[in-house]
């Protein structure tokens, strides 16, 4: 990614392109100056240290693995070959330091390529028919509840609005539509709504394009072959408010073992051909269907955005964070639907709702938090670990409006916020009262702050199941390296109660209360120690 600036400008004339050495100017050319493809860091290693294209790839795929013995080894033999051939110890540093950070991550040409025209292509799309590629792209995922809402959200960045479910208007998928302001709006799928599918939908929707709209819940049972839908799928349907044109929620909600009477009553009827009165008068004078007289039911409002969270992964009649809308987020704050790979590493402090809390033990039982906390703009899961949790357990609630900091972390490809201290929200406060006084500060007295001269061991006791072991350290080391710094890092192996002791080269960390608590999640308490290192 570094590179790229460089390829656009070259790519526009607006930067002279510069090739490492001129040996290097036909494989390139193409790519400005810049490797790119695969293939090129085949044919430069076969052009400047003269191995074999088998050769090549066999140097590719170990660069790849990152591996600091390999890794050496292979930059001794592309340095020595590249001598033999006469080419500078300049040249040889200058192209290997381009090759070893690129060698694990280039796609070949051919893939290469195919993505960059679907990015082009879709990208294309979106700038020019919006409504259309946003609704292709609710269409593709409407079985995915996160990108639907992501989708959402960024429709209504983009100022298309995204109408609810109606069996009066909605089809199978999502849809458009154009308003009387001749507005395009997305209208929700039928589908899209947890728990329907295609061919309980099919029949209702056809029936209402071939006849017109329903007029109550009486007409829509006397019409549609409604064989498909069950208790499960009509209940769906009515939280959703698909069924808002036909009655009120509660209302039906309350009746549906009636309204599922009338229609297995109405099917059983035209499948025997038999008439009621009401069918002889024919088109002449229409009359309605007795009402059903349903009593009233009422549900709150927030029953009602529940349902339609729950159903289709959105609030659709109401926002219950709709009050951000209007207030100016805190300076420094950042909206949780921008949290993204690129901000790790980064502490920053967000402001939303808590709308999904999962409570969780580390292997000694001490309990930590996974918590969803969502803005108009988005979510992100924040890990709230023990030392934190311990002291904030009460405000994890949901539906409370929280503002947190933290550092941007990624645990199993899952972008995440480590939370390093929280508060309630106050829209007319400011920022600072998170940065400067937060509900938990660092706490020095336990060991854990991060601190120069000291060294972090990690105990680990070695078992039968060799592939578990050697995992389990992969993934110890990989933890550490989260976590940059400059404490020694040292492993205590038990093998069948003999105690062996090495230290990690080339492996450093920075020991604070987020390490520990990912360590002790993987070893316990017991896995740890902390030594000081001065005078040594």
């Amino acid at each position: 990614m570094d590179h790229i600036p460089t390829f656009i400008a070259a790519k526009h004339g607006k930067e002279e392109i510069r090739y490492p050495h001129p040996a290097l100017a036909d494989i390139l050319k193409e790519t400005y100056g810049v490797i790119v493809y695969q293939e090129q860091v085949l044919f430069i290693v076969q052009a400047l240290a003269g191995y074999s294209l088998g050769q090549a790839d066999i140097f590719r795929k170990a660069m790849g693995k990152k591996i600091p013995g390999v890794m050496q080894q292979e930059s001794r033999n592309f340095k020595a070959g590249a001598r033999k051939r006469g080419f500078s110890s300049k040249v040889t540093d200058e192209v290997f330091a381009l090759i070893e950070p690129f060698a694990g991550y280039a796609f070949n040409k051919a893939h290469a390529f195919s993505y960059a025209l679907i990015a082009y292509q879709t990208a294309y799309l979106k700038a020019n028919y919006p409504a259309e590629y946003m609704t292709a792209f609710l269409i593709t995922n409407a079985d995915q509840p996160e990108k639907v809402a992501g989708a959402v959200a960024e429709c209504r960045r983009l100022g298309i609005s995204v109408l609810p479910p109606d069996v009066n208007h909605s089809q199978v998928n999502f849809g458009i539509e154009k308003g009387d302001d001749t507005a395009v709006a997305i209208r929700f799928g039928l589908t899209a709504i947890k728990n329907v599918g295609p061919g309980a939908i099919q029949p209702i929707v056809a029936e209402r394009d071939e006849g017109g709209e329903f007029k109550s819940i009486e007409d829509l049972c006397r019409r549609s072959d409604l064989r498909g839908v069950n208790r499960r799928v009509m209940e769906s349907l009515i939280k959703a408010g698909a069924m808002d044109c036909l009655g009120e929620r509660g209302t039906l909600l309350n009746s549906v073992s009636r309204v599922l009477a009338l229609a297995q009553r109405e099917q059983h009827l035209r499948e025997t051909g038999q008439s009621t009165m009401f069918d002889l008068w024919g088109d002449v004078t229409p009359l309605p269907m007795p009402s059903l007289d349903l009593p009233e039911v009422e549900i709150s409002t927030k029953e009602k955005i529940g349902w339609e969270k729950e159903l289709m992964g959105v609030y659709m009649s109401e926002n219950p964070l709709s009050s951000f809308a209007s207030i100016k987020p805190p300076e420094g704050t950042t909206l949780c639907g921008q949290i993204d790979a690129d901000m790790v590493g980064k502490d920053i402090i967000v402001a939303g709702m808590v709308t999904g809390v999962n409570e969780l033990f580390t292997r000694d039982r001490r309990p930590f938090a996974s918590v969803i906390l969502e803005d108009l703009d988005g979510h992100i899961e924040i890990m709230v670990w023990n030392r934190v949790y311990e002291k904030t357990g009460e405000l994890w609630q949901e539906g409370n409006t929280l503002l947190v900091r933290g550092k941007v972390r990624i645990r199993d490809d899952k972008v995440q916020l480590y939370c390093d201290s929280v508060d309630r929200y106050q829209p007319e406060e400011t920022v600072s009262r998170v940065a400067e006084k937060p509900v938990v500060a660092e706490d020095t007295s336990a060991g854990v702050a991060p601190a120069r001269s000291q060294r972090l061991v990690i105990s680990v006791i070695q078992t039968d199941d060799e592939q578990s072991d050697i995992a389990r350290l992969y993934q110890l080391i990989s933890t550490v390296k989260e976590f940059p710094g400059t404490d020694e890092v040292s492993l205590s192996v038990n093998i069948n109660g003999s105690i062996t002791n090495m230290k990690l080269p080339d492996v450093t960390t920075n020991y604070c209360a987020e390490l520990r608590e990912r360590l002790v999640e993987l070893l316990g308490e017991e896995g740890l120690r902390l030594e000081s290192m001065a005078g040594e």
